[in-house]
């Protein structure tokens, strides 16, 4: 790796990932340093990596999460990869709704055959599958001159049909912007939802609950803020 200097560690890549990104998967094209060089545009954000535990490191990635995550501003690479993911989800967000809305036989039974939606219907499926497997990817571990450094930051990811979210917090925001759902009224049902089966944190939050609280949103879209207030009121008794 020519980019690399005395002080830019490469981490050892296994050899059946040596062609992928090292956030997402897809085949590689540059490399994403971090902490960046105080030379840098972050010069003036440095102090937020000083306290960086691991050494300055070289991680194979493809351009656009290298895009991604030269926006972050993190404390380590595991925070960044957490940023990574959340701006995938995002920018994926209507070919990740495809699976949400659609399944291969529901597709195949739309009669889009001709027509506008011809397209949609050959490659809706297939959109989804890739934005899906990019949010999902789990990356190799990150090995340093033969020793591997560990991970200690506080994971909260959740698990939702199939797909994997940062956190509790992405997925609310995600199936809020799906079904154009209040954001803020969402939260506050699955909070409710889940206070009731026992639940403390919504860290921690079920997939049947997330569903249920989706589920009861739903019946509320297009509704006055009375209305909701009046169905949550409802809910709550």
């Amino acid at each position: 790796m020519s980019a690399a200097s005395p002080e830019v560690k490469a981490v050892e890549v296994p050899f059946e990932f040596r062609h992928s990104c090292w956030f997402c998967g897809e085949p590689y094209a540059t490399y994403f340093t971090f902490p960046p060089a105080q030379s840098s545009r972050y010069e003036l954000d440095r102090h937020i990596v000083l306290d960086c535990p691991h050494p300055t490191l070289a991680i194979q990635t493809c351009n656009e999460c290298c895009a991604i995550a030269s926006k972050a501003r993190c404390a380590s690479i595991f925070q960044v990869k957490q940023f990574v993911k959340g701006a995938l989800i995002k920018q994926y967000r209507k070919d990740l709704a495809i699976g949400i809305n659609w399944t291969p036989q529901s597709l195949a039974e739309s009669e889009f055959e001709h027509g506008n939606f011809a397209g949609f219907q050959r490659s809706a499926w297939f959109m989804y599958e890739v934005a899906k497997a990019r949010v999902n990817y789990q990356a190799w571990p990150i090995i340093v001159d033969g020793i591997q450094i560990q991970d200690t930051e506080i994971h909260t990811e959740f698990l939702f049909d199939d797909v994997y979210y940062p956190s509790i917090s992405d997925a609310v925001k995600h199936y809020a912007k799906t079904f154009a759902l209040d954001e803020h009224y969402f939260s506050a049902v699955l909070q409710h939802m889940w206070q009731v089966t026992g639940g403390i944190n919504l860290a921690d939050v079920s997939s049947s609950t997330f569903a249920k609280a989706v589920r009861f949103c739903r019946l509320l879209v297009g509704s006055t803020p009375d209305e909701r207030k009046r169905a949550f009121k409802a809910l709550t008794r």
